[in-house]
């Protein structure tokens, strides 16, 4: 039986002090959850978001991390300063990491293997760009992206590993794929998971949906068979849009 997970990415939003705050509310407010929670602060505000949320049930991400363990690479944070600040969990292969940053999935994988070498999990983000959906390629981008982000991972090590469903053009859009559409995709990835390791494995994989999560369609989106979390992006930056879909199933 898999356990929801519910994740929000702050991305680059919330200063210190803010981002602070705001645990302090999460903290109150989501006590009594009983599947898994994660937030993401930006690198500057984790150690903030740490003192705050360390010993509950909400657990600290990283939006992100360096492919080298350490060295000369100016303006990267490496697993060993996150592990050291308390991190648990590293989101690796963002859309806007993709698309904006221009990392491939050979790049990503080396954040991958580096992520698990250091146990830290990870969310593993795939997802298509709008024409890519239009040309009928959704499958074919999203398997591709699976293959390369997990190539020379084991099976033994997929359980520090979630999968995120990202369509790329339901991000901060408003914009997002119909419950059954999502859940299609979903399939196809524990499909894909089934094929490239196990259909145990492709059981217990927990594949988180990403695309303009709100309040009103979490519960339409946690009902499919397939869809098991939500990686949240702009309702997980204010309490009263957060609470409720890390509250699904109370609300």
């Amino acid at each position: 039986m898999r356990t929801a997970y519910m994740a929000g990415n702050w991305k680059m939003h919330k200063t210190p002090s803010e981002s602070a705050a705001f645990a302090r509310e999460l903290k109150r407010a989501l006590s009594h959850v009983g599947h898994k929670l994660m937030v993401a602060p930006a690198f500057p505000c984790i150690s903030a978001v740490v003192d705050v949320l360390k010993g509950t049930n909400v657990l600290v991400g990283a939006q992100n991390m360096s492919s080298e363990e350490q060295g000369a690479h100016t303006g990267e944070v490496s697993v060993l300063m996150l592990k050291d600040l308390g991190v648990r969990v590293v989101i690796l292969g963002h859309s806007e990491r993709r698309h904006t940053y221009g990392e491939t999935d050979k790049f990503i994988n080396a954040k991958v293997q580096l992520a698990l070498k250091h146990g830290m999990e990870i969310i593993l983000c795939v997802g298509e760009t709008l024409e890519e959906r239009e040309a009928g390629k959704v499958d074919d981008v999203v398997n591709g992206q699976l293959a390369g982000g997990l190539h020379g991972v084991s099976e033994s090590q997929l359980p520090g590993i979630t999968i995120a469903y990202e369509p790329v053009w339901a991000i901060g859009t408003g914009r997002n794929a119909t419950p059954e559409d999502a859940d299609a995709v979903h399939r196809t990835i524990r499909n894909t998971i089934s094929a490239m390791y196990s259909k145990a494995a492709a059981e217990a994989m927990v594949i988180q949906y990403g695309g303009s999560v709100k309040p009103d369609n979490v519960k339409s989106l946690m009902s499919m068979a397939n869809i098991d979390g939500a990686l949240v992006g702009g309702a997980a930056l204010k309490i009263d849009s957060f609470e409720p879909i890390a509250k699904f199933d109370q609300m």
